[in-house]
């Protein structure tokens, strides 16, 4: 039978975060390098650039293997014409607070469509 990049090959986490982020959650597991030494995550600082989060952007929502991409909020809004624009269902594209940065549901790309759905 063909696949058509059901969920059954999606099995994998991928974040792209600042340092405390993406130590936890390298802590709680989701690490992973594939056959091509592609990883499944990006470590952001202050000297990461802007064409190099959108870069791993692209990629992680490429990738067959990945079923959800977690973003801190805060480096989303560097990025957020390119998440705003990304409509697909997989992977999921959830916005995580760090640290640092609280929350804010109003920039939450999927909160806003959720509103636009509602009429809100």
């Amino acid at each position: 039978m063909a696949s058509h990049g059901g969920s059954k090959e999606r099995n994998l986490l991928a974040a792209i975060g600042d340092e405390d982020s993406i130590t936890g959650l390298l802590l709680a597991g989701i690490g992973h390098v594939n056959e091509q030494q592609k990883k499944n995550f990006l470590v952001v600082n202050e000297k990461t650039q802007v064409s190099t989060i959108e870069a791993s952007f692209q990629e992680f929502t490429e990738r067959k293997d990945i079923a959800i991409l977690l973003i801190n909020q805060h480096i989303a809004e560097k990025i957020r014409p390119t998440v705003d624009k990304y409509q697909q269902a997989f992977p999921a594209l959830i916005e995580i607070p760090s640290k640092d940065h609280a929350f804010d549901p109003s920039k939450d790309s999927v909160l806003k469509r959720v509103q636009k759905l509602f009429g809100d």
